[in-house]
This record gives structure tokens, C-alpha cells and sequence, in this order.
């Protein structure tokens, strides 16, 4: 205690230009004959540091935490692991039709697609695919089959739903539509990857999209050639038959009517857990991470 006294004197009512005997508090004796030591910034700079040093051992002793410019109040901490949690649901498909990302989560998301972890986490699940891909026989006879969802598994909405506050503004069918259009999805690059070795390496494989036949197909297809994805079997779109009819039973009509037709079906990989649900779902099923919205 005698110590915390003698520092608040020299702090608060020694006078600064009186270096000597702050020379010797910090120094020691040795340097009192040092030139220039009488610099006022210099004796302004060693007051500071003692003052810090002050305030950690009262704030020790009473208790609380010294002020400090990076330290951040609990809530966001608190509010990130929240969303953190919420992302993990969705993936886990313990929130199936969900409608929009919580507004409190767009910087959560947004972090998440930009900062690189969606990208880590497409190429690591890319990896587990292309393993198990190296472990099938084909049979050679032209019906081994491969399903590739199309929108953010093929190429990316990402910059579209940038403008959407990442998911959290409400969908917008005809903002959709005229993105889709413009033919400027880019390719996801770890999918472009996979889907240049399954082609390379015998595989069948159809492009299966929800996107409407009739007002989309061409512009998808462009898009799709334009950004390297050539040599597929087919892309197969929804078309007036499926009009109306939820993602799971378009897509199960779909790959059952393949089966129908002799393909085995030795994988399926989709950004939403209705590409993976229902009936002839094939041999795997892969899911892409996709937090920004959801197809019911």
C-alpha cells in the first residue's frame, strides 16, 4: 500500500519537469547523468505507463476490468455464438423452411460467405466426395449416373444475394429471375473440379435444377457452358408437369424416372436438403453448406 502512495504523489503531485527523482524511481541512480533526459514528452510517456500501471492493480484489488479500447461489450459475443448456432441448425436440418436469415445474423453470414470459411468448407466437403468416388467400379456400360444440383452447387448466387442482405431481405421471385438472365452466376470452383473428373472419368452425369424450363433454360445453359461446365448427359429442368409440385417430388419424379431407365445413381450433391430428400436419392448424398436461403 505504502508502494500504490508513492506512486500516485509522483504521479499526480510531482512536478513533471522535475525529472531526477522520476529518473530514479524508473532508472536508478546510474542514470541521473544522462543528457536530455529532461524532455517533457519523454516524462509525459513514463507517466502514462505508471498510470496503467495503477489502475491494473486497483482494478485487481476491487474487482473489475481496466478500461481497454478493443474490449467489446458481451452481447455481440453473445449474439455471434447465437448465430452460430442458428447456421449449424439449418445445416443440421433441424429448421426445415426456414424462410429468411434473422436480421441480427447478416454480419454472422456475411463473414461466413466472404471471409473464406464457406469456401474451406465447400473444398474439405469436395474432398470426402472425390474419396469416395475414387472407391466406385463403374460397370462400363453407360448407365453409371452422377446428380448435380445446379444453383449454388454448380455456380454461385452469392453476389445476387449480396444485394440481399445476405438472405435476410424476403426472396424476391422476379429480382431472381432477372439475376438468373443476366448469365452471370460464377462457377463454385471445387464443383467445376468434381464435375471435370466425373465426366473424365466415365460418369453420366445430369444437371438437375428447379429453375423454370421455358423462361430460364437458355440463359442457364449459356451460363453453364460460359463458366466450363460442358460434357454433362443432360440438365433437367422443371418444366409445366412439375408446375406447382414442391422441390422433393419434382426431384424424386426425376431421378425415379432415371432409375427407370437403367442408370444407377452413384451420387447426388445439392446445396439444400430438399435436392437430398425422398425417393431414388442414390448411392451418397453430399450436402454444400448454404446458410443465405432455403427451398421448401
Amino acid at each position: 500500500m505504502l508502494l500504490v502512495h508513492a506512486i500516485f504523489y509522483l504521479l499526480f503531485h510531482y512536478p513533471p519537469n522535475q525529472p531526477p527523482i522520476i529518473s530514479i524511481f524508473v532508472f536508478g541512480p546510474s542514470c541521473l547523468t544522462m543528457e536530455g533526459f529532461m524532455i517533457s514528452e519523454m516524462a509525459k510517456r513514463v507517466r502514462d505507463i505508471l498510470s496503467m500501471f495503477v489502475l491494473a492493480i486497483f482494478s485487481k484489488v476491487i474487482g473489475t476490468k481496466p478500461y481497454s479500447r478493443r474490449s467489446a461489450p458481451a452481447e455481440p459475443e453473445s449474439e455471434a455464438n447465437e448465430c452460430l448456432s442458428w447456421r449449424l441448425s439449418v445445416e443440421a436440418n433441424n429448421m426445415p423452411g426456414w424462410s429468411t436469415v434473422p436480421l441480427h445474423c447478416l454480419s454472422h453470414v456475411e463473414t461466413y460467405m466472404m471471409g473464406g470459411q464457406y469456401e474451406q468448407d465447400v473444398n474439405y466437403i469436395v474432398e470426402q466426395i472425390e474419396s469416395y468416388v475414387s472407391q466406385v467400379v463403374l460397370k462400363g456400360d453407360g448407365c453409371d449416373a452422377w446428380i448435380l444440383d445446379i444453383d449454388d452447387t454448380c455456380i454461385s448466387n452469392l453476389f445476387y444475394y449480396k444485394d440481399k442482405n445476405y438472405g435476410c431481405d424476403p426472396f424476391d421471385p422476379g429480382g431472381f429471375v432477372a439475376w438468373v438472365m443476366k448469365g452471370e452466376c460464377p462457377a463454385i470452383p471445387a464443383v467445376l473440379g468434381l464435375f471435370t473428373k466425373l465426366v473424365e472419368g466415365g460418369f453420366k452425369v445430369f444437371l438437375l435444377t428447379g429453375r423454370d424450363q421455358q423462361i430460364l433454360g437458355p440463359a442457364t445453359i449459356a451460363n453453364l457452358h460460359n463458366q466450363g461446365f460442358i460434357g454433362y448427359h443432360r440438365v433437367i429442368f422443371r418444366n409445366q408437369s412439375f408446375k406447382g409440385k414442391s422441390a422433393v417430388v419434382f426431384k424424386s419424379e426425376v431421378r425415379k424416372q432415371l432409375v427407370e431407365e437403367g442408370y444407377r445413381i452413384w451420387g447426388n450433391v445439392g446445396d439444400q436438403w430438399t435436392d437430398l430428400q425422398g425417393e431414388c436419392l442414390g448411392n451418397r448424398t453430399f450436402k454444400i453448406p448454404n446458410p443465405m436461403y432455403c427451398v421448401p
